[in-house]
């Protein structure tokens, strides 16, 4: 008989957590960067502060992000508080995803990146996408003076999206397509919605020089006209 001990089985290594990186430095910025310092983070929260949206919607608006990327920029997303994932209740029988509060207070770091990275956007290359919602942000600029609440649909060439005005833009900035029932609208090309976001020239000027058509009959619409 084998004097040879039975050697004990090996028992698999625990699963270590994933621990994302970090510049691991006490400083406000560096820790905000933790978070949202990946590449397409920011842009998914863009898309997000327009409402909440399904992976497949997110997917379609985020042209160039693979889905393992969307996967797991969601995931850490959730997992750092900024985002939330949750069923619709039946018909849809779908998830979609959201900003929580602290997702929504980035709002002012998507609008201060839209300032600064304006001036960069002198002509449109071949290669890149568009979508009309993008131009809320420089938009929203031009809006702050508004004192009138109310929701204003904006159509451009490129399509339709519609911002908020007065407190409630700070809930819910903008939104996908026509509104539902708008109390105002208004008719601009591109160009002149980087020109307002830029500061090249206000809201007032380009009404009364005709570049912006204003349609509606209620005091948000009233204001816009200068009345």
């Amino acid at each position: 008989m084998s004097r040879l001990r039975r050697m004990p089985r090996q028992q698999p290594a625990a699963a270590r957590p994933v621990r994302r990186r970090s510049y691991d430095q006490f400083c406000a910025s560096a820790r905000a960067l933790d978070s949202v310092g990946d590449r397409w983070t920011l842009l998914i929260v863009r898309e997000l502060l327009a409402g909440p949206r399904r992976y497949t919607d997110l997917h379609a608006d985020l042209p160039g992000v693979s889905t393992d990327v969307l996967a797991s920029r969601l995931k850490d997303m959730e997992q750092g508080g900024l985002a939330v994932r949750r069923r619709l209740p039946p018909p849809a029988a779908a998830s979609v995803y959201e900003l929580t509060e602290r997702g929504h207070g980035l709002l002012p770091v998507l609008a201060a990146l839209a300032e600064w990275g304006a001036p960069a956007l002198t002509g449109r290359r071949p290669t890149d996408a568009v979508r009309a919602h993008w131009f809320a942000l420089p938009l929203l600029r031009a809006l702050t003076g508004l004192t009138q609440e109310g929701v204003l649909e904006v159509r451009l060439d490129e399509g339709e999206f519609h911002v908020r005005t007065g407190r409630g833009a700070a809930v819910e900035p903008y939104g996908f397509g026509p509104a539902p029932q708008p109390d105002a609208r208004i008719a601009l090309d591109a160009e002149l919605c980087l020109e307002l976001g830029r500061g090249d020239v206000t809201l007032a000027e380009a009404v009364k020089d005709g570049r912006i058509e204003v349609a509606g009959d209620g005091p948000l619409a009233a204001e816009l006209r200068g009345g």
